[in-house]
């Protein structure tokens, strides 16, 4: 009976059963067997944490996912980032734009950041997706006048636009990162990690 199990299913299902068994560690306790899945995420270290800094700090541009307010729908946006003092993201956007009128609905939100290198597989290079709270800075405080020389000198061309009416400085406020450092280097930080 057992010789003949296996010939009850196809070989590619055979080949289907076989991968994702290998994804999981299997233990004993007393007769039974419990089956336990192993976590791809790594213990968060110091490497993890100065890799996370040094993309955050290092990104110019990056990928701001919202909720549209009308549809539900997701909503991607490429958008400019600076940062502030303390290192969290910082970014300049106009009410013109969709991905603005999303956040003023609902100011959760995801930023992608690092970009692919020259060369070899993207999807080898270091990234990491914030999760983040927008916080609207209100034009004219003291802290719009503080951040706004900050996000100059790392965007100067924003020079042209940034004191218009329809502009805004919004510091996107981190709650929760996952670092992808590569193939097999996957992390999860907390905001406290990030702190620079």
């Amino acid at each position: 009976m057992y010789r003949n199990f296996s010939m009850q299913f196809a070989p590619s299902t055979l080949t289907g059963i076989k991968s994702r068994l290998a994804n999981y560690s299997f233990r004993f306790q007393g007769p039974a067997m419990v089956q336990k899945a192993a976590s791809p995420i790594r213990p968060t270290d110091d490497d993890a944490r100065t890799l996370a800094r040094a993309l955050m700090q290092g990104a110019r541009f990056g990928a701001l996912g919202v909720l549209d307010p009308i549809s539900g729908a997701p909503l991607v946006s490429r958008i400019a980032v600076g940062e502030d003092e303390a290192g969290q993201p910082l970014t300049l956007i106009s009410v013109l734009s969709h991905h603005t009128k999303a956040l003023r609905a609902g100011p959760a939100a995801s930023l992608l950041l690092g970009e692919p290198g020259p060369k070899g597989d993207p999807l080898t290079h270091p990234r990491i997706t914030l999760q983040v709270i927008a916080e609207f800075v209100a034009q004219g405080s003291e802290d719009h006048l503080a951040l706004r020389a900050l996000y100059l000198a790392q965007h100067p061309k924003a020079q042209l636009y940034i004191d218009f009416g329809d502009f805004h400085l919004v510091r996107l406020a981190v709650t929760t990162a996952f670092l992808n450092g590569g193939f097999g280097k996957a992390f999860t930080l907390t905001a406290t990690d990030l702190i620079r």
